[in-house]
Protein backbone atom coordinates (compact mmCIF):
# COMPACT_ATOMS: atom_id res chain seq x y z
CA UNK A 1 0.00 0.00 0.00
CA UNK A 2 1.23 3.51 -0.80
CA UNK A 3 1.84 6.33 1.73
CA UNK A 4 -0.62 8.97 1.34
CA UNK A 5 1.38 12.31 0.63
CA UNK A 6 0.05 15.36 2.87
CA UNK A 7 1.21 18.87 1.65
CA UNK A 8 0.85 21.84 3.83
CA UNK A 9 -0.44 25.80 2.13
CA UNK A 10 0.20 28.13 4.38
CA UNK A 11 -1.48 31.99 4.06
CA UNK A 12 0.23 34.78 5.77
CA UNK A 13 -2.07 36.57 8.36
CA UNK A 14 -3.29 37.90 11.52
CA UNK A 15 -2.01 38.05 14.80
CA UNK A 16 -1.64 34.53 17.11
CA UNK A 17 -4.03 35.18 20.10
CA UNK A 18 -5.61 33.01 22.45
CA UNK A 19 -4.45 30.25 25.24
CA UNK A 20 -3.52 26.52 24.48
CA UNK A 21 -2.17 23.41 25.36
CA UNK A 22 0.41 21.73 23.11
CA UNK A 23 0.27 18.24 23.26
CA UNK A 24 2.36 15.50 25.81
CA UNK A 25 6.23 15.70 25.68
CA UNK A 26 6.98 12.40 23.24
CA UNK A 27 10.52 12.07 25.12
CA UNK A 28 8.67 11.77 28.51
CA UNK A 29 5.41 9.71 27.16
CA UNK A 30 8.25 7.38 25.56
CA UNK A 31 9.74 6.42 28.55
CA UNK A 32 6.49 6.84 30.97
CA UNK A 33 5.61 3.55 29.05
CA UNK A 34 8.58 2.22 29.24
CA UNK A 35 9.64 2.43 32.23
CA UNK A 36 5.99 1.30 33.48
CA UNK A 37 6.28 -1.69 31.56
CA UNK A 38 9.29 -2.70 33.48
CA UNK A 39 7.86 -1.37 36.66
CA UNK A 40 6.46 -4.10 38.85
CA UNK A 41 2.47 -2.73 39.47
CA UNK A 42 -0.09 -0.71 37.31
CA UNK A 43 1.00 2.52 36.43
CA UNK A 44 -1.55 5.21 34.95
CA UNK A 45 -0.28 7.91 32.60
CA UNK A 46 -2.05 10.93 31.90
CA UNK A 47 -1.01 13.70 29.58
CA UNK A 48 0.13 11.37 26.62
CA UNK A 49 1.51 12.24 23.91
CA UNK A 50 -1.15 10.45 20.80
CA UNK A 51 0.64 10.52 18.30
CA UNK A 52 2.42 7.80 16.02
CA UNK A 53 6.00 7.81 17.37
CA UNK A 54 4.89 7.29 20.63
CA UNK A 55 2.28 4.58 19.59
CA UNK A 56 4.78 2.23 18.12
CA UNK A 57 6.61 2.54 21.88
CA UNK A 58 3.09 1.03 22.99
CA UNK A 59 2.68 -1.14 20.44
CA UNK A 60 6.03 -2.50 20.47
CA UNK A 61 5.83 -3.27 24.00
CA UNK A 62 2.14 -4.94 23.60
CA UNK A 63 4.21 -7.48 21.36
CA UNK A 64 6.80 -8.21 24.17
CA UNK A 65 3.40 -9.60 26.05
CA UNK A 66 2.42 -6.09 28.11
CA UNK A 67 -1.41 -5.26 28.97
CA UNK A 68 -1.50 -1.58 28.10
CA UNK A 69 -4.81 -0.23 28.30
CA UNK A 70 -6.22 3.44 26.14
CA UNK A 71 -8.86 5.00 28.57
CA UNK A 72 -8.61 7.99 26.00
CA UNK A 73 -6.17 9.41 23.43
CA UNK A 74 -4.45 10.69 26.33
CA UNK A 75 -4.45 8.40 28.91
CA UNK A 76 -2.67 4.97 29.13
CA UNK A 77 -2.85 2.32 32.11
CA UNK A 78 0.56 -0.12 31.54
CA UNK A 79 0.03 -3.33 33.94
CA UNK A 80 3.78 -3.79 34.44
CA UNK A 81 5.66 -6.92 34.02
CA UNK A 82 8.70 -6.16 36.43
CA UNK A 83 12.61 -5.77 34.79
CA UNK A 84 12.39 -9.93 34.06
CA UNK A 85 8.74 -10.24 32.76
CA UNK A 86 8.87 -9.45 28.90
CA UNK A 87 8.41 -12.24 26.40
CA UNK A 88 9.83 -12.66 23.29
CA UNK A 89 8.14 -11.08 20.60
CA UNK A 90 6.45 -13.22 17.29
CA UNK A 91 8.68 -10.66 14.89
CA UNK A 92 10.32 -7.54 14.28
CA UNK A 93 9.70 -4.73 16.69
CA UNK A 94 8.64 -1.88 13.70
CA UNK A 95 9.39 1.37 15.15
CA UNK A 96 8.00 3.65 12.37
CA UNK A 97 9.94 6.74 12.74
CA UNK A 98 10.91 6.78 16.17
CA UNK A 99 14.48 7.20 16.95
CA UNK A 100 14.37 7.18 20.70
CA UNK A 101 12.13 4.14 20.73
CA UNK A 102 14.83 2.36 19.06
CA UNK A 103 17.97 3.67 20.56
CA UNK A 104 16.23 2.98 23.86
CA UNK A 105 14.76 -0.68 23.21
CA UNK A 106 18.28 -1.00 22.59
CA UNK A 107 19.34 -0.51 26.10
CA UNK A 108 16.33 -2.73 27.53
CA UNK A 109 16.66 -5.60 24.82
CA UNK A 110 20.08 -6.06 25.29
CA UNK A 111 19.10 -7.74 28.93
CA UNK A 112 16.40 -9.80 27.61
CA UNK A 113 17.11 -13.73 27.59
CA UNK A 114 14.96 -13.81 23.82
CA UNK A 115 16.31 -12.55 20.46
CA UNK A 116 14.65 -9.01 19.02
CA UNK A 117 14.83 -7.16 15.66
CA UNK A 118 14.16 -3.62 15.38
CA UNK A 119 13.12 -2.03 12.26
CA UNK A 120 11.55 1.29 11.29
CA UNK A 121 10.65 3.70 8.00
CA UNK A 122 12.30 4.22 5.36
CA UNK A 123 13.46 7.52 7.22
CA UNK A 124 14.36 5.41 10.51
CA UNK A 125 16.52 2.73 8.66
CA UNK A 126 18.58 5.27 7.58
CA UNK A 127 19.68 6.77 10.69
CA UNK A 128 23.11 5.82 12.79
CA UNK A 129 22.33 3.36 15.34
CA UNK A 130 26.55 2.04 15.66
CA UNK A 131 26.63 4.31 18.43
CA UNK A 132 24.70 3.24 20.14
CA UNK A 133 25.25 -0.83 19.43
CA UNK A 134 29.15 -0.29 20.31
CA UNK A 135 28.88 1.02 23.90
CA UNK A 136 26.07 -1.55 24.30
CA UNK A 137 28.45 -4.47 22.89
CA UNK A 138 31.28 -3.06 25.23
CA UNK A 139 29.04 -4.01 28.29
CA UNK A 140 28.46 -7.65 26.52
CA UNK A 141 25.28 -6.96 24.48
CA UNK A 142 25.46 -9.44 21.50
CA UNK A 143 24.14 -6.52 18.85
CA UNK A 144 24.34 -6.34 14.92
CA UNK A 145 23.33 -3.74 12.77
CA UNK A 146 23.26 -3.47 8.93
CA UNK A 147 27.06 -2.87 7.32
CA UNK A 148 26.55 1.00 7.44
CA UNK A 149 25.69 0.69 10.96
CA UNK A 150 21.79 1.41 10.30
CA UNK A 151 18.70 -0.94 11.03
CA UNK A 152 17.88 -3.88 10.95
CA UNK A 153 19.44 -4.02 14.39
CA UNK A 154 19.21 -7.59 15.83
CA UNK A 155 19.94 -8.50 19.20
CA UNK A 156 20.89 -11.71 20.68
CA UNK A 157 19.78 -12.71 23.86
CA UNK A 158 20.79 -14.66 27.54
CA UNK A 159 24.05 -11.94 26.77
CA UNK A 160 25.55 -11.78 30.74
CA UNK A 161 26.01 -7.53 30.44
CA UNK A 162 28.65 -6.07 32.74
CA UNK A 163 28.56 -2.44 33.68
CA UNK A 164 31.19 0.14 32.71
CA UNK A 165 32.02 3.74 33.27
CA UNK A 166 31.17 4.97 29.68
CA UNK A 167 32.31 8.56 28.69
CA UNK A 168 30.07 9.45 25.02
CA UNK A 169 31.69 10.76 22.84
CA UNK A 170 28.92 13.43 21.46
CA UNK A 171 26.60 14.45 23.38
CA UNK A 172 23.23 12.28 23.22
CA UNK A 173 20.74 11.84 25.59
CA UNK A 174 19.29 8.59 23.48
CA UNK A 175 22.32 6.74 23.41
CA UNK A 176 23.24 7.90 27.30
CA UNK A 177 19.62 6.50 28.01
CA UNK A 178 19.96 3.26 26.29
CA UNK A 179 23.31 2.59 27.90
CA UNK A 180 21.74 3.33 31.65
CA UNK A 181 18.75 1.02 30.90
CA UNK A 182 20.98 -1.60 30.04
CA UNK A 183 22.77 -1.03 33.23
CA UNK A 184 19.56 -2.10 35.18
CA UNK A 185 20.68 -5.51 33.64
CA UNK A 186 24.02 -5.54 34.12
CA UNK A 187 26.15 -6.81 36.85
CA UNK A 188 27.46 -3.72 39.38
CA UNK A 189 27.10 -0.33 38.16
CA UNK A 190 27.23 1.48 35.12
CA UNK A 191 27.91 5.40 34.56
CA UNK A 192 28.01 7.51 31.77
CA UNK A 193 29.74 10.84 31.51
CA UNK A 194 28.52 13.43 28.84
CA UNK A 195 30.75 16.02 27.15
CA UNK A 196 27.44 18.33 27.43
CA UNK A 197 24.02 18.86 29.20
CA UNK A 198 21.44 16.48 27.36
CA UNK A 199 17.95 15.84 28.18
CA UNK A 200 17.65 14.28 31.54
CA UNK A 201 14.24 12.65 31.53
CA UNK A 202 15.49 9.28 31.90
CA UNK A 203 17.44 9.74 35.07
CA UNK A 204 14.21 12.21 36.67
CA UNK A 205 12.07 9.35 35.52
CA UNK A 206 13.94 6.21 36.45
CA UNK A 207 13.82 7.76 40.15
CA UNK A 208 10.24 8.62 40.09
CA UNK A 209 9.77 4.66 39.66
CA UNK A 210 12.06 4.31 42.91
CA UNK A 211 15.09 3.46 40.87
CA UNK A 212 18.32 5.26 42.80
CA UNK A 213 19.89 7.40 40.49
CA UNK A 214 23.74 8.98 41.45
CA UNK A 215 24.31 12.12 39.19
CA UNK A 216 27.04 14.66 40.26
CA UNK A 217 27.98 17.19 37.25
CA UNK A 218 27.91 15.51 34.19
CA UNK A 219 28.37 11.36 35.39
CA UNK A 220 25.20 9.61 36.30
CA UNK A 221 25.56 6.06 37.75
CA UNK A 222 22.84 3.17 38.23
CA UNK A 223 22.90 -0.23 40.07
CA UNK A 224 21.98 -3.55 38.37
CA UNK A 225 18.67 -5.28 39.52
CA UNK A 226 17.68 -2.27 40.66
CA UNK A 227 13.57 -2.41 41.00
CA UNK A 228 10.70 0.18 39.48
CA UNK A 229 7.58 0.32 41.25
CA UNK A 230 4.44 1.99 38.92
CA UNK A 231 3.37 4.98 39.31
CA UNK A 232 1.02 7.43 38.42
CA UNK A 233 2.83 9.80 35.83
CA UNK A 234 1.71 13.15 34.75
CA UNK A 235 3.15 14.33 31.08
CA UNK A 236 3.81 17.98 30.47
CA UNK A 237 3.29 19.55 27.54
CA UNK A 238 6.20 19.34 24.90
CA UNK A 239 8.45 22.22 24.86
CA UNK A 240 9.38 21.10 21.61
CA UNK A 241 5.72 21.30 19.56
CA UNK A 242 5.45 24.95 21.96
CA UNK A 243 8.74 26.31 20.25
CA UNK A 244 6.33 26.71 16.96
CA UNK A 245 4.64 28.91 18.85
CA UNK A 246 6.55 30.80 20.91
CA UNK A 247 8.73 31.69 17.67
CA UNK A 248 5.11 32.44 15.46
CA UNK A 249 3.64 34.74 18.44
CA UNK A 250 7.09 36.49 18.78
CA UNK A 251 7.55 37.28 14.96
CA UNK A 252 3.98 38.25 13.83
CA UNK A 253 2.88 41.56 14.78
CA UNK A 254 -0.28 42.06 17.36
CA UNK A 255 0.28 38.38 18.93
CA UNK A 256 -0.33 37.70 22.37
CA UNK A 257 -0.43 34.16 22.75
CA UNK A 258 -0.58 31.81 26.47
CA UNK A 259 0.24 28.08 26.51
CA UNK A 260 -0.54 26.09 29.13
CA UNK A 261 1.23 23.25 31.22
CA UNK A 262 4.81 23.28 29.25
CA UNK A 263 7.47 20.72 30.25
CA UNK A 264 10.32 23.47 31.58
CA UNK A 265 13.23 20.95 32.23
CA UNK A 266 15.87 22.83 32.26
CA UNK A 267 18.02 20.76 29.70
CA UNK A 268 15.21 21.16 27.21
CA UNK A 269 14.32 24.76 27.66
CA UNK A 270 17.35 26.67 26.33
CA UNK A 271 14.85 27.75 23.12
CA UNK A 272 13.37 29.99 25.91
CA UNK A 273 17.24 31.40 26.60
CA UNK A 274 17.85 31.63 22.98
CA UNK A 275 14.11 33.27 22.09
CA UNK A 276 14.84 35.49 24.97
CA UNK A 277 18.70 37.01 23.86
CA UNK A 278 17.08 37.37 20.68
CA UNK A 279 14.56 39.94 22.03
CA UNK A 280 11.62 38.08 22.47
CA UNK A 281 9.14 38.77 25.16
CA UNK A 282 8.30 35.35 26.69
CA UNK A 283 7.12 35.17 30.27
CA UNK A 284 7.54 31.83 32.37
CA UNK A 285 4.30 31.80 35.21
CA UNK A 286 2.94 29.63 37.74
CA UNK A 287 5.94 27.22 37.74
CA UNK A 288 5.87 23.97 39.41
CA UNK A 289 6.46 19.97 39.57
CA UNK A 290 4.45 17.68 38.24
CA UNK A 291 5.76 14.13 38.17
CA UNK A 292 9.48 14.68 38.85
CA UNK A 293 9.57 17.27 35.49
CA UNK A 294 9.21 21.12 36.06
CA UNK A 295 6.17 22.77 34.46
CA UNK A 296 4.81 26.13 33.74
CA UNK A 297 2.55 28.17 32.00
CA UNK A 298 4.60 30.55 28.78
CA UNK A 299 2.81 33.74 27.96
CA UNK A 300 4.35 35.02 24.70
CA UNK A 301 4.05 38.37 22.73
CA UNK A 302 5.02 39.85 19.45
CA UNK A 303 8.40 41.64 19.59
CA UNK A 304 11.05 42.79 16.80
CA UNK A 305 13.62 40.24 17.26
CA UNK A 306 17.48 40.56 16.50
CA UNK A 307 20.10 38.01 15.17
CA UNK A 308 23.12 36.65 17.88
CA UNK A 309 25.83 34.39 18.16
CA UNK A 310 24.02 30.95 19.66
CA UNK A 311 25.81 30.69 22.62
CA UNK A 312 27.32 27.37 22.62
CA UNK A 313 25.94 26.42 25.91
CA UNK A 314 22.68 26.18 24.38
CA UNK A 315 23.01 23.74 21.36
CA UNK A 316 22.66 20.29 22.84
CA UNK A 317 19.66 21.16 25.19
CA UNK A 318 17.62 22.79 22.25
CA UNK A 319 18.66 20.38 19.30
CA UNK A 320 15.35 19.35 18.59
CA UNK A 321 14.28 22.98 18.53
CA UNK A 322 16.55 24.60 16.20
CA UNK A 323 14.65 24.66 13.02
CA UNK A 324 11.96 26.77 14.79
CA UNK A 325 14.90 28.66 15.95
CA UNK A 326 15.98 29.22 12.66
CA UNK A 327 13.26 30.85 11.37
CA UNK A 328 13.02 33.53 13.99
CA UNK A 329 16.63 34.45 13.00
CA UNK A 330 15.30 34.51 9.55
CA UNK A 331 12.67 36.77 10.21
CA UNK A 332 15.26 38.73 12.74
CA UNK A 333 17.50 41.99 11.46
CA UNK A 334 20.71 40.60 11.66
CA UNK A 335 23.11 38.05 11.58
CA UNK A 336 22.49 34.29 13.51
CA UNK A 337 25.09 32.07 13.56
CA UNK A 338 24.70 28.59 14.64
CA UNK A 339 27.67 25.97 15.21
CA UNK A 340 28.85 22.84 16.99
CA UNK A 341 25.28 21.38 15.73
CA UNK A 342 27.11 19.02 13.52
CA UNK A 343 24.03 16.76 14.98
CA UNK A 344 21.27 18.40 13.26
CA UNK A 345 22.55 16.50 10.20
CA UNK A 346 21.38 13.06 11.47
CA UNK A 347 18.17 13.82 12.79
CA UNK A 348 15.00 12.54 10.78
CA UNK A 349 16.67 14.63 7.35
CA UNK A 350 19.90 16.77 7.14
CA UNK A 351 17.92 19.41 9.64
CA UNK A 352 21.26 21.96 8.74
CA UNK A 353 20.95 21.15 4.60
CA UNK A 354 17.11 20.84 4.76
CA UNK A 355 16.86 24.69 6.75
CA UNK A 356 19.35 26.57 4.38
CA UNK A 357 17.43 24.86 1.12
CA UNK A 358 14.07 26.19 2.61
CA UNK A 359 14.98 29.54 3.69
CA UNK A 360 16.58 30.37 0.35
CA UNK A 361 13.68 29.07 -1.70
CA UNK A 362 11.90 31.61 0.76
CA UNK A 363 14.31 34.49 -0.29
CA UNK A 364 16.49 34.32 3.08
CA UNK A 365 20.62 34.06 2.74
CA UNK A 366 21.37 31.36 4.27
CA UNK A 367 24.79 29.21 4.40
CA UNK A 368 24.99 25.85 5.71
CA UNK A 369 28.02 25.13 7.41
CA UNK A 370 29.45 21.75 8.33
CA UNK A 371 28.38 21.73 12.07
CA UNK A 372 25.90 24.75 11.35
CA UNK A 373 24.33 27.36 9.57
CA UNK A 374 24.70 31.25 9.05
CA UNK A 375 21.21 32.92 8.61
CA UNK A 376 20.79 36.65 7.56
CA UNK A 377 17.09 38.41 8.57
CA UNK A 378 15.15 39.16 5.34
CA UNK A 379 11.43 39.05 4.27
CA UNK A 380 9.72 35.47 3.40
CA UNK A 381 8.76 35.37 -0.01
CA UNK A 382 6.00 32.97 -0.67
CA UNK A 383 7.14 29.33 -2.84
CA UNK A 384 7.38 25.73 -1.77
CA UNK A 385 9.29 24.12 0.52
CA UNK A 386 10.40 20.31 1.01
CA UNK A 387 10.23 19.05 4.57
CA UNK A 388 11.68 15.93 3.21
CA UNK A 389 8.88 13.92 5.64
CA UNK A 390 10.57 15.81 8.39
CA UNK A 391 8.00 16.98 11.16
CA UNK A 392 10.32 19.51 12.51
CA UNK A 393 10.76 21.22 9.23
CA UNK A 394 7.33 21.23 8.19
CA UNK A 395 5.68 23.15 10.74
CA UNK A 396 9.29 25.48 10.97
CA UNK A 397 8.14 26.62 7.68
CA UNK A 398 4.60 26.58 8.28
CA UNK A 399 5.40 29.43 10.55
CA UNK A 400 7.58 31.44 8.63
CA UNK A 401 4.65 30.89 6.31
CA UNK A 402 2.81 33.56 8.72
CA UNK A 403 4.83 36.47 8.01
CA UNK A 404 5.85 35.86 4.00
CA UNK A 405 4.40 38.05 1.08
CA UNK A 406 2.73 35.43 -0.27
CA UNK A 407 1.49 31.42 0.15
CA UNK A 408 4.21 29.30 1.51
CA UNK A 409 3.31 24.94 -0.06
CA UNK A 410 5.21 22.87 2.63
CA UNK A 411 5.54 19.20 0.71
CA UNK A 412 5.74 15.78 2.56
CA UNK A 413 3.91 16.67 5.81
CA UNK A 414 2.47 13.14 6.58
CA UNK A 415 4.99 13.19 9.61
CA UNK A 416 3.93 15.92 11.47
CA UNK A 417 1.48 13.64 13.38
CA UNK A 418 4.24 11.79 14.71
CA UNK A 419 5.20 14.13 17.34
CA UNK A 420 1.70 17.19 16.64
CA UNK A 421 -0.92 15.87 16.09
CA UNK A 422 -3.29 18.53 15.68
CA UNK A 423 -0.69 21.11 14.76
CA UNK A 424 -2.80 22.49 11.55
CA UNK A 425 -6.46 23.04 14.02
CA UNK A 426 -4.10 24.60 16.48
CA UNK A 427 -2.44 26.48 14.42
CA UNK A 428 -5.90 28.13 12.53
CA UNK A 429 -7.17 28.00 16.45
CA UNK A 430 -4.86 30.73 17.13
CA UNK A 431 -5.50 32.75 14.22
CA UNK A 432 -3.22 31.42 10.98
CA UNK A 433 -4.69 29.89 7.74
CA UNK A 434 -3.30 26.34 6.85
CA UNK A 435 -4.96 24.26 4.44
CA UNK A 436 -3.88 20.57 4.16
CA UNK A 437 -3.73 18.35 0.60
CA UNK A 438 -3.59 14.41 0.79
CA UNK A 439 -2.38 13.10 -2.48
Amino acid sequence: MTARQVNFTVHPGGPLRGTFTVPGDKSVSHRAVMFSALAEGESRISGFLDGEDTIATIEAFRAMGVLIERPSSTEVVVHGVGLRGLSAPPGPLDLGNSGTSTRLLAGILSGQSFDSELVGDASLMKRPMRRVAEPLSNMGARIECAPGGTLPMRIRGGATLRGMDYVLPVASAQVKSAVLLAGLYAEGTTCVTEPAVTRDHTERMLAWFGCPVNRQGGRVCVQGGAVLRGREVRVPGDISSAAFFLVGASIVPGSDLTLLNVGMNPTRSAVIDILRAMGADIEVNNEREESGEPVADLRVRHRPLSGIPIPPHTVSIAIDEFPAVLVAAAAASGETVLTGAAELRVKESDRIQAMADGLTALGIEAEALPDGIVVRGGRFRGGTVDSLTDHRIAMSFSIAALVADGPVRILDCANVKTSFPGFPEMLRAAGGTIETETA
